[in-house]
């Protein structure tokens, strides 16, 4: 029984699930919206989320929290999510990505389209 377990395994372990979605985090603040599996953007959600809660924040410590959960990016990846994607969301409480689906591939795998409400 699977109790207490609430996130996907995505068919990985632990540490590269984790390398997954840090990818996928950071290519969507590159980005703004990116085109993944509907498993893998419902998973994303919550990880891009709190970033931009850090973004928010726009505090020293935030920006070392949000730097370490996405294992030390680029420079310009953080700049962005806080000069450029925080500032938009200021006003809103949660809420700033959208799932769009796609439909279903050849493969039979459900598309989605994660992006940031503007």
């Amino acid at each position: 029984m699977k109790h207490a377990h609430k996130q996907r395994t995505l068919g990985r372990v632990r540490n590269q699930r984790t390398a997954l979605l840090r990818g996928l985090a950071i290519s969507l603040i590159d980005k703004g919206q990116i085109k993944t599996t509907l498993a893998r953007a419902k998973e994303l959600r919550p990880f891009a989320e709190r970033l931009v809660t850090y973004g928010k924040c726009g505090t020293i410590a935030a920006r070392r929290n949000a730097s370490a959960n996405l294992g030390d990016p680029s420079d310009v990846i953080l700049r962005k999510l806080f000069a450029e994607i925080a500032p938009k969301m200021k006003d809103r409480q949660g809420g700033y990505t959208r799932i769009i689906k796609m439909g279903l591939t050849k493969a039979g795998r459900e598309e989605a389209v994660i992006e940031f409400v503007e």
